[in-house]
């Protein structure tokens, strides 16, 4: 069986200053339904931080200008040989103005603290805290499609302390 490799990002962007996230509501007829981080395919042969700031841009209107990777994230489907791969980044810095008619849904600038309150995705929401929780982390989830069953999951939180 051939397989095939998607490279993706997610970046949430933080209003440090006024402690306030931005996220985008996705309809259904996107996909994803809920509230989700800007992201989307990286296109070849970009980076794959380029890929996660052109989106940003893309998606919001607005210019990253300080970005930190936190992490991948991926999923694998063996019966379709298929692994998304999700490298997910945080951007603490932007300029620009927000889109008045986003692509992919409606923009909200929400308090961190209420994030999880919306109404979002069971992965998304699992995934939301490790944005700003210290260090990186990395999980992989190997899916049976046919079961609905999850048949590994491999997951770790890699700090700096070897740094110190």
């Amino acid at each position: 069986m051939s397989t095939r490799i998607e490279i993706l990002t997610m970046c949430m962007v933080w209003d440090k200053l006024h402690s306030k996230v931005l996220l985008i509501n996705r309809p259904n007829r996107k996909g994803f339904p809920g509230y989700i981080a800007p992201g989307g395919k990286v296109d070849y042969p970009e980076s794959i931080v380029d890929g996660a700031m052109r989106e940003v841009e893309e998606e919001t209107g607005l210019k990253v200008t300080e970005i930190t990777y936190k992490g991948l994230d991926e999923f694998c489907d063996p019966e379709q040989g298929l692994r998304y791969m999700v490298f997910n980044y945080l951007a603490t810095a932007f300029e620009g103005e927000l889109l008045q008619n986003p692509p992919e849904g409606e923009l909200i600038w929400i308090p961190l603290e209420q994030a999880l309150d919306l109404p979002m995705q069971d992965w998304f929401a699992e995934r939301f805290p490790r944005f700003f929780h210290e260090g990186t982390f990395e999980r992989s989830v190997i899916w049976d499609k046919s079961t609905g069953q999850t048949l590994k999951e491999t997951f770790k939180v890699y700090s700096d302390k070897v740094l110190q």
